[in-house]
């Protein structure tokens, strides 16, 4: 990292004021993964590993759009245990090679009490209605299940369905091959939210069972004997080949030992969840913490074998020498997950980086919500772009002429608004038939104000000035009469008529969002914004305003827009950075009680536990970073601005053998305002702390108390 030099003479400082101590106990005991799987949440629940290809769990029907990741908490139906899910999206997709359990060779689909289920990262078990006791555990690219019928069932039988998807999910081809008594492959081909999926598995039994029936290409049934022991059943995943799901069958399941199996993933999840420890807080903010820092490490997922093969962008295999990912959510992820990340999981950023170089080699461009090898362009603007951009000013990818270029290629594209931008400087509302021509335009003009960063520092001069002119784009739509982003036509005219609360969804010129909450989408010029105001106290006064704002929505309004404090909707992404705008207008106290009142109430230990959906690792992410006092709001380059911390300390580990720390002195539910500050024990009066700073290890000591105070409001200590 370019931080390296810089760095190393901290490194002995930092060890020894900050040792890496923390809570008592099994860290893996705090996560409920339950949180969330209520309301609207649509969190995966069943067993995994950090970052794992495998997520092994319960398909229910799908019943609309709360079972996008195949399960929710008011459903008792299960129709088979897949081995891949998404978690926390709007769009159900994955489900694949599913297996269910039954005493009549007949039955499809399985009665369930959530009060017989038991689910802790890595393990998940159901008792079923028909009382065969289910257990999943699972490696990153395999998983294991284990199956003990009831003492008075002679014998059992195992349904393998191949048709079987969630959501969008349809399988287009499909066929299996019973190889032996005891081994069963094959390969699903789907379509869906991912055009053109491609599954190939290898399912061993831990004792022969028979084929008893046959439907087609995509359903089996199977019969065994019920001995008195547990039917163990072992599934290795590839998108490559059957070749490659049996190698990587054998590289991480190669015995039959369930119980060393749950261990290991209990061990996986420890070790990731030991790179932040806490300190205050209650029991069950303690519980929400843990929960939203695991669900951040649900995706990205792997997706390559054990020997570095990976099906690309394009559809063909490669053969890698870098870990290649999938499940990029990146209009969610790169606004808070990716940069808790680059904090927490340093090791894994260079791999992500040639991912998603890889990606725009082999489908001309970075990916924008890439999913299991294909570009479903879901949402608006070039988020990879923004999550790259940041990788490269963070030091985790070095070749700068690479990224560059991978920019360039993606921005400078004439599909979804972007040819419109560039012969008119904005996307006119008017010739766009796709809509969303605000939203668009806003997260093109972010994405090219992240590209402009790269370029300032590596590029070349014109470089810079192309991307830093467009990324002033987001000017055109500012309407100095409302003080709202509005739809412009081709001819320059704002659209008539206009309702500044009203939302349409897919249907209007924002993304699941209105005038009120996307005026403030210029996060990487906060005070190019103020100035379109006419300065601090008339953006602040607009500002303040949103969060007691009452207006109708509408009927066709998204349900996305949720999480609602007046106007400010923090249940969807374009509303997170928001309140830490306080911050850039010199009066951050203002960003406490707000914060403090989502932590409470927007993130609950219950099953409706999110204000909305969780994202892929989105949503938590934001509590993770903010209940530590520190958010980043500007795309690319690592400030990270300081807020209101719920806990007493949050000891951070940033990789190197190196800790950051963030303490709060006299802090409590009515000491939220910080009134002074230390970095590494020398007096602090800005309102952020750079990115250089956090990596390099030390502590950021906080001050609390009960009114606001002075502290990051002078200009100079200002974002």
């Amino acid at each position: 990292m370019r931080t390296e030099k810089r760095c190393g003479w901290l490194l002995l400082l930092s060890l020894m004021l900050m040792p890496l101590t923390g809570m008592a106990g099994n860290l893996t005991q705090l996560v409920n993964p339950r949180i969330g799987t209520g309301g609207h949440g649509h969190v995966f629940v069943g067993a995994n590993v950090p970052f794992g290809m495998i997520q092994l769990g319960p398909n229910e029907h799908t019943r609309g759009w709360d079972w996008c990741s195949g399960y929710h908490e008011s459903d008792s139906v299960i129709i088979g245990f897949g081995h891949m899910h998404l978690s926390g999206t709007g769009i159900g997709e994955l489900g694949d090679v599913a297996f269910l359990p039954v005493l009549d060779e007949e039955q499809r689909e399985v009665l369930f009490s959530h009060r017989a289920e038991r689910v802790r990262p890595g393990y998940y078990s159901v008792m079923l209605d028909n009382h065969i006791h289910v257990e999943l555990t699972a490696t990153e690219r395999a998983g294991m299940h284990r199956y003990t019928l009831p003492a008075d069932a002679k014998n059992g039988f195992m349904v393998l369905n191949l048709n079987q998807g969630i959501g969008w999910d349809k399988m287009s081809q499909c066929g299996m091959k019973v190889e032996s008594a005891t081994l069963v492959t094959g390969f699903r081909y789907s379509t869906g939210w991912a055009k053109d999926q491609k599954v190939f598995f290898a399912a061993e039994f831990s004792r022969p069972v028979k084929q008893v029936q046959q439907e087609g290409d995509s359903l089996s049934v199977f019969s065994f004997d019920n001995n008195g022991s547990p039917l163990l059943l072992r599934v290795g995943l590839s998108a490559v080949s059957v070749e490659g799901a049996k190698a990587n069958l054998r590289a991480e399941m190669n015995h039959w030992n369930f119980a060393s199996l749950v261990a290991d993933a209990d061990r996986k999840w420890e070790e990731q969840l030991q790179k932040m420890h806490i300190s205050g807080g209650t029991p069950a903010e303690q519980s929400v913490f843990y929960t939203a820092m695991y669900h951040t490490m649900i995706a990205p997922s792997v997706f390559c074998d054990v020997d570095g093969r990976y099906r690309g962008a394009d559809g063909q295999v490669y053969q890698g020498d870098f870990t290649n990912y999938t499940t990029f959510s990146l209009w969610d992820t790169y606004r808070a997950a990716h940069p808790l990340m680059t904090l927490i999981h340093p090791e894994r950023q260079k791999d992500i980086a040639q991912t998603m170089l890889h990606i725009c080699d082999q489908q001309g461009k970075l990916p924008v919500w890439h999913l299991m090898g294909n570009e479903t362009d879901c949402m608006v603007g070039n988020p990879g772009s923004i999550a790259l951009a940041d990788l490269v000013m963070k030091g985790y990818l070095t070749d700068y002429k690479a990224a560059l270029e991978a920019l360039k290629k993606s921005d400078m594209r004439e599909e979804r608004g972007l040819g419109l931008l560039a012969k008119y400087g904005y996307i006119p509302c008017d010739l766009d038939p796709t809509y969303e021509t605000v939203a668009k335009g806003l997260e093109y003009a972010i994405a090219d104000g992240a590209a402009a960063v790269v370029a300032k520092r590596y590029g070349t001069k014109s470089d810079y000035k192309y991307f830093y002119d467009r990324s002033q784009s987001y000017r055109r739509y500012f309407d100095r009469k409302t003080g709202f982003m509005r739809g412009v036509t081709s001819k320059g005219q704002f659209r008539e008529p206009f309702n500044p609360f009203h939302a349409v969804h897919q249907h209007d010129d924002y993304t699941e969002g209105n005038a009120w909450q996307y005026t403030w989408l210029v996060s990487h010029d906060v005070h190019g914004l103020i100035g379109l105001f006419g300065g601090e106290k008339p953006f602040l006064q607009k500002l303040d305003s949103l969060f007691v704002a009452e207006g109708d929505l509408g009927e066709g309004a998204s349900p996305d827009i949720s999480g609602l404090i007046g106007q400010y909707a923090h249940g969807n992404e374009p509303s997170h950075h928001i309140i830490y705008m306080y911050n850039y207008a010199g009066q951050p106290w203002k960003a406490a009680p707000l914060l403090r009142k989502v932590f409470s109430e927007m993130y609950r230990d219950g099953l409706d536990g999110l204000s909305g959906n969780e994202d892929v690792g989105q949503m938590s992410a934001w509590y993770v970073l903010s209940s530590m006092g520190l958010y980043q709001v500007e795309p690319a380059g690592g400030r990270y601005i300081i807020g209101s911390p719920l806990f007493d300390s949050v000891e951070m580990n940033v990789g190197n053998g190196r800790t950051f720390k963030v303490t709060a002195r006299n802090n409590s539910a009515e000491n939220i305002y910080v009134q002074s500050a230390k970095l590494n024990g020398k007096k602090y009066t800005k309102s952020y702390v750079d990115f250089k700073d956090i990596v390099c290890g030390g502590e950021l000591e906080l001050v609390m108390g009960s009114q606001p105070s002075a502290f990051g409001t002078a200009k100079k200590d200002r974002p």
